[in-house]
């Protein structure tokens, strides 16, 4: 089978290449929430560095956000921390807000999404420390191992607590500026930076210091404990199957190094067998992704596939191999296949 016509310039996409391009659809089959629709970029994405509170991925165990916050009277909200601590705490709104808070751009990224997938986005969070509220209330650091949090829609999940003692956790009630959406966790939500979202837990009603190992909603149905995100990257421009017309081209996306910052972003134009460097835009911050430019000069008509990867700080490249989003995150590369016109 090939993509292609039979003009002199035509060449066949190898049955690993079509594998690659249409296999994936394979992996998603049964997982609600893949964003199997948004692997190929038709039309080609916008890629930005922040993403709208409007246009971020939102994604519940639930089939909706919870109504709950529809009518919420946040002065009536309040958030129980304990456990293995010296003194329980009730916070309400006020107190959370008289705390010490701070900025801190992040990358946000669901379990579920695919090579090339749409549900992971950008903000600005303002919140506080979680490290220094649990510091206040006494925290056991000698027998403390994970932390829980629930939320008011029955969900909840744990970290370490070593992952929670760590600078960049936060609780946060701002979102690029703005109080935290409903559909993101209104009154107050986690961010850990390099878990995925089922980590991340929003509408956060309890906090517990726990001296066990705690298995959450979706650890008890088989999912990774551990969280990790795996290294992404995506091609947003051209789209995939697009037309292009000028010699000149300019290739666009975005690649994540989860718990580290990207340090270099490659693209293949010959089915991986050898590699170029793109330019990376600096980020303002090594918790979110990089955006990457690339300028192409076609070297002849017909149908071309591109593939990225991406490399992070520690030299860990991007894996080539295909898996499925459970238990632990999907992995492979974003390829898509471009059609150079007659000059």
């Amino acid at each position: 089978m090939s993509f292609l016509n039979n003009s002199p310039f035509s060449f066949q996409l190898s049955r690993r290449a079509l594998f690659k391009l249409g296999g994936l659809a394979t992996i998603s089959m049964g997982f609600p929430g893949c964003d199997l629709g948004s692997m190929f970029a038709v039309p080609p994405r916008e890629t930005t560095y922040f993403t709208s509170n409007d246009k971020f991925y939102t994604v519940n165990f639930m089939d909706a956000s919870y109504n709950f916050t529809r009518d919420l009277d946040v002065e009536q909200w309040k958030m129980v921390v304990k456990g293995a601590v010296e003194r329980p705490l009730v916070m309400k709104w006020r107190d959370l807000l008289n705390r010490e808070s701070f900025d801190q751009a992040v990358t946000l990224m669901c379990i579920d999404t695919l090579p090339g997938g749409s549900s992971l986005g950008t903000a600005m969070w303002r919140g506080i420390s979680l490290k220094k509220l649990l510091q206040d209330i006494g925290a056991d650091e000698d027998t403390a191992r994970d932390v829980i949090f629930r939320a008011s829609d029955g969900y909840s999940d744990s970290i370490p607590f070593a992952r929670a003692m760590e600078d960049d956790v936060m609780l946060a009630y701002l979102m690029n500026g703005e109080k935290l959406p409903k559909d993101h966790g209104f009154p107050v939500r986690l961010i850990v930076p390099g878990l995925y979202g089922i980590k991340n837990v929003k509408w956060i009603t309890e906090i517990e210091v726990y001296n066990g190992d705690y298995l959450g909603y979706w650890q008890q149905k088989g999912w990774t404990d551990d969280g990790t995100i795996h290294i992404f990257s995506r091609i947003d421009s051209p789209g995939h199957y697009q037309s292009l017309q000028a010699s000149q081209q300019r290739l666009r996306g975005i690649a994540y190094g989860g718990p580290e910052s990207i340090s270099e972003v490659q693209l293949s134009f010959d089915q991986e067998k050898t590699w170029v460097s793109a330019e990376i835009e600096p980020p303002l911050s090594p918790l979110t992704w990089v955006i990457w430019n690339y300028h192409w000069s076609p070297p002849r008509p017909g149908k071309h596939m591109v593939s990225v990867r991406a490399i992070d700080t520690k030299g860990k490249i991007q894996t080539s191999e295909i898996t499925r989003p459970q238990p632990a995150g999907a992995t492979g590369l974003h390829s898509i296949v471009l059609n150079v016109l007659n000059a």
